[in-house]
């Protein structure tokens, strides 16, 4: 038992390191885990796919609304990706920006330390990039190259924008535009 606190102190005055923040990652870590255990990885990955492509809508449509167009180009797409996750406490950066790719790093995790051995979890990642590139540009094969998930010190993310040899050879999922 803690001797700096006793029963008579209130319980608001104690330090339990819960807020909104903690909770809604740790609730999203346990969903993913308890999935991974109960259907397996694939299909864990699978069920949060469907959330992130719906998401991935979403972010979509707010960035078109706030730039008042109906398309976003190519730098527009990368920069929305970055900053979407900027927004949300992850730390993306460009590596590399072509017609044919566009390439992220990232040094932080949005889901933070609750991210570590829950891959599933970065189905997030792939299924808003893929489906917000897709949108916006026809086509998006999304490889995660190295994840914080899987134990590395940042992530690689590899978004390919068109079906060239190198996308058709990467281990990553597809995006169409208007796929539902």
């Amino acid at each position: 038992m803690n001797s700096s606190f006793n029963s008579e102190t209130p319980i608001k005055d104690l330090e339990v390191p819960l807020n909104r923040d903690v909770f809604l990652r740790t609730l999203i870590r346990e969903l993913a885990g308890t999935l991974q255990d109960v259907v397996g990885l694939d299909e864990a990955s699978g069920f949060i796919s469907v959330v992130g492509q719906n998401m991935g809508k979403q972010i979509d449509q707010d960035y078109k609304a706030a730039l008042e167009v109906s398309h976003l180009t190519r730098e527009q797409v990368a920069d929305a990706l970055v900053d979407l996750k900027k927004r949300i406490q992850g730390d993306f950066y460009i590596i590399e920006q072509t017609d044919e790719k566009i390439v992220l790093g990232n040094r932080a995790c949005p889901f933070a330390e609750k991210v570590i051995g829950r891959p599933a979890m970065c189905m997030m990642t792939s299924n808003v990039f893929g489906s917000i590139a897709a949108e916006n540009l026809g086509y998006a094969k999304v490889e995660l190259q190295e994840t914080i998930a899987m134990g590395a010190p940042g992530c690689r993310v590899v978004v390919y924008l068109k079906p060239t040899p190198e996308a058709e050879e990467s281990e990553g999922r597809e995006y169409f535009k208007g796929e539902d």
